[in-house]
């Protein structure tokens, strides 16, 4: 019997996938991934605005180059902006920034300086500091701080020249740091530019409240601390502390007899100063008894600042300060060298300068005559040498005592009286982001930071001064005596 023959098995084609294709379209989801996390990481960076100026534009009424930075790739400069600005204060130990308020009271009493805080206040004892004063401040600031339970909050309007608002909020957070659990909560709007702004007449009917670094008379700018404190990177000089300390060693180096006969300025004149200007003139040192020197700090920078020492600026035994763009910073470390001070009609006033004394710390200069005037107090010094050392003295020993204590002094209490007068409770908008120590050292170049870590502070083992309103009718004396002394 033959054998059966089965019919062939068909077979369904083969469905089979190769196998190269589905790692590859994994591979290119993960890499459209990753592209889109890093565009919008990217994106997120580009729109965060930093206390060292990246993403922000100068400051529209006091225009200057916009900002360089060093950083090597933009990958680089994003994920230092993210890390500094979002994770710093994170993974930071800021626990000594939350305890609570701090009951101990002061046995002694702040100096008289300090007076000028409730004058500088006192346009809103009576209507107060509402939100809409902020919201009108806001035109004219650079950038807001805002101060909860001990943490601080800064929301950038716009970048500041150099490294002026990473050192001016660095001594905030050190102001944290030196007085912790007791800084009360606040709402603060900032400019970090020179001139004041906010004009006494234009503004009568509603004050607006603004921190600066000076005022005037006619202006209701308040005067704060400048960054100069903690360090200016920039020109090469160091803490307040570390500045002053080399400069009285220095003038005390040469006795007074020995010390140059002649006035002495050295600075920038190109910054639209007419006293600056008119200054120049005045360079003669038989004529006019002074010598003037032109600062160039871009030679300064590629020498290493080798000439610019403020401690091998002592050796005259006159030194004059002149109001650049608008006040200068240069007057503390003029005073500090003790040489009989030449100031030269100032128009604008820091947070400290208001507590001199004219022929007492320092010998006034009238802006008309000013090359006559100068002459005939470098003439009265060199023929009453004792009299004139009295007046550097005092100078000098009036510098002293504004030590960096005395400094976050100052600030606490007129942040302190500041807070008093709002009549909301302070908040941190949605724009603005935590600073602390940590996160402004992560955002800083290296020289800057090296500054900074040197200016760092610890807890007071004092709580500050006392200050009470009781006296403080002796500013509203002094102006009058001003006046009386303008007018003359």
């Amino acid at each position: 019997m033959a054998p059966l023959h089965r019919p062939p098995t068909s077979r369904a084609p083969s469905s089979r996938t190769p196998s190269n294709i589905l790692p590859s379209v994994v591979a290119l989801s993960f890499l459209a991934l990753t592209f889109l996390i890093c565009y919008k990481v990217d994106d997120f960076a580009a729109q965060t605005k930093t206390v060292a100026g990246h993403n922000l534009d100068p400051t529209p009424w006091h225009l200057f180059p916009p900002k360089i930075f060093s950083e090597d790739t933009r990958h680089a400069r994003t994920v230092k902006i993210i890390h500094c600005s979002y994770l710093a204060c994170r993974y930071a130990n800021n626990t000594a920034t939350r305890l609570p308020l701090h009951s101990a009271v002061s046995t002694h009493q702040c100096p008289e300086l300090f007076r000028w805080i409730h004058h500088d206040l006192d346009p809103w004892a009576r209507s107060r500091i509402s939100m809409e004063h902020l919201d009108e401040s806001k035109k004219f600031a650079a950038f807001r701080v805002v101060i909860v339970e001990g943490r601080l909050y800064v929301d950038m309007y716009y970048a500041c020249v150099q490294s002026r608002a990473i050192f001016t909020i660095w001594g905030l957070v050190q102001l944290l740091r030196r007085f912790p659990g007791m800084v009360p909560d606040v709402d603060m709007m900032f400019d970090c530019m020179d001139r004041p702004t906010i004009n006494r007449t234009e503004n009568k009917d509603m004050p607006l409240p603004l921190f600066r670094y000076c005022t005037t008379d006619a202006h209701f700018d308040i005067p704060f601390p400048d960054w100069s404190f903690w360090g200016w990177p920039e020109v090469n000089i160091r803490s307040w502390g570390e500045e002053f300390k080399d400069i009285k060693k220095s003038s005390k180096s040469s006795n007074w007899s020995s010390k140059l006969p002649r006035a002495y300025w050295k600075g920038n004149p190109d910054v639209a100063s007419p006293v600056r200007t008119e200054l120049l003139t005045c360079n003669h040192s038989i004529k006019w008894g002074a010598q003037i020197m032109r600062q160039d700090w871009d030679q300064e920078a590629r020498d290493g600042f080798e000439q610019s020492k403020l401690s091998n600026q002592c050796n005259h035994r006159y030194k004059i300060y002149a109001e650049g763009f608008a006040w200068s910073v240069s007057l503390k470390y003029i005073l500090s060298c003790g040489s009989m001070s030449l100031i030269i009609s100032p128009l604008y006033q820091d947070f400290f300068s208001r507590g001199l004394d004219p022929l007492k710390n320092y010998w006034p200069i009238p802006f008309d005559n000013m090359c006559e005037s100068i002459k005939h107090a470098v003439d009265w010094g060199n023929d009453h040498l004792s009299e004139a050392e009295a007046i550097g003295q005092q100078g000098q020993n009036f510098m002293e005592s504004l030590s960096m204590d005395t400094v976050y002094a100052y600030m606490f209490q007129l942040i302190t009286e500041y807070s008093k007068l709002l009549d909301f409770k302070p908040t941190p908008p949605p724009s603005a982001l935590e600073v602390c120590p940590e996160s402004l050292l992560c955002i800083a170049d290296e020289k800057q930071r090296q500054f900074l870590e040197k200016s760092a502070t610890s807890a007071s083992l004092v709580p500050p001064c006392s200050l009470n309103r009781a006296g403080s009718d002796s500013v509203y004396s002094w102006l009058q005596q001003e006046e009386t002394r303008k007018a003359m």
